[in-house]
């Protein structure tokens, strides 16, 4: 299918969260919950959009309890960079219906 081929600076379509991406949202939350002064005890990834940079942007919907939902942005460096993932955005007060788009 020629929307799943990632091409440079483009969004791809949103797809269902795979373990890779819930790994990915898990090792951010304690980030997010820094920024946005906010526990979450709920914290499930439900559907993603990528984008290749120089790396990987993920673009994360994740149902954190009840109604409420957030979309998270986590930059992922390419491997011979060695950092670690970095919580770059984020948007709060999201609902299951609302689509992930860049920021």
């Amino acid at each position: 299918m020629e929307s799943d081929k990632m091409m440079p600076g483009g969004l791809t379509e949103a797809r269902p969260a795979t373990p890779e991406i819930q790994e990915i949202a898990t090792t951010v939350k304690s980030q997010l919950e820094e920024k946005t002064n906010k526990t979450y005890e709920k914290f499930e990834a439900v559907e993603y959009k990528s984008q290749v940079v120089a790396g990987i942007n993920y673009y994360i919907k994740v149902h954190v309890g009840g109604n409420s939902y957030v979309h998270i942005k986590v930059f992922k460096s390419l491997p011979y960079q060695n950092k670690p993932l970095e919580l770059s955005g984020y948007q709060v007060d999201k609902t299951k219906d609302d689509e992930l788009t860049g920021f």
